[in-house]
């Protein structure tokens, strides 16, 4: 159990075919998108962890020098660290093969990262006010992927054309990409909400 606690994370058991790992934004916390699960799947299982990064006090899963200035190096390094953590935490789990993260911000970026560079470790991802983490020279088949990209269009944090770079990057990878769109800024919306139900309940669970 050693490994799996080498991120601080909630874990709740549930039933269903889809499992979700919920990756919070800059200053979340393991428990803040609890609520949010259970909106979107019901009684699902749901895995939560903590971002290892802190940028003064508030969490994150990797760092930036700036807003919107990312620090690849450690993005990169931190995805195959979140990568390896939740191989271990899956089989000490027995999670569901089908794993969905839904990830908020800084959470949707590294959720888009793991996509683009383990793929394996998730069957499909609802991106909740995406960044580009990065794009490979190669892109992995991201085929049997089903991807949510959902963006604010008066975003001030984050500029919405990342969602649209994002979309264009997964449909070249092959991934059965889709985009919703808010008018709002960072903030999320019941439209947010029940887009990313409508993706888990109809298309991921069927897929």
């Amino acid at each position: 159990m050693s490994g799996v606690a080498h991120f601080k994370h909630v874990f709740r058991p549930g039933t269903g075919p889809v499992s979700l790992l919920m990756l919070h934004g800059t200053g979340g916390h393991e428990r803040q998108l609890l609520g949010l699960a259970d909106s979107l799947l019901p009684g699902a299982p749901v895995l939560s962890p903590l971002g290892q990064v802190r940028e003064g006090t508030a969490p994150r899963f990797f760092r930036r020098f700036a807003e919107g200035v990312f620090d690849f190096d450690d993005l990169r390094g931190r995805t195959h660290e979140l990568a390896d953590w939740l191989a271990e935490a899956y089989q000490e789990y027995a999670v569901s093969p089908k794993v969905c993260a839904v990830g908020y911000s800084n959470g949707a970026t590294v959720a888009a990262s793991l996509l683009l560079m383990r793929p394996e470790t998730l069957s499909g991802a609802v991106l909740l006010r995406p960044s580009v983490p990065w794009v490979p020279e190669e892109l992995p088949d991201l085929s049997d992927k089903t991807v949510l990209l959902a963006g604010g269009r008066h975003d001030t944090i984050v500029d919405p054309t990342q969602a649209d770079r994002l979309f264009e990057v997964f449909t070249r990878a092959g991934a059965r990409a889709e985009h919703a769109w808010a008018e709002a800024g960072h903030e999320l919306t019941q439209g947010d909400v029940e887009a990313a139900r409508d993706c888990l309940s109809k298309k991921l669970s069927s897929s």
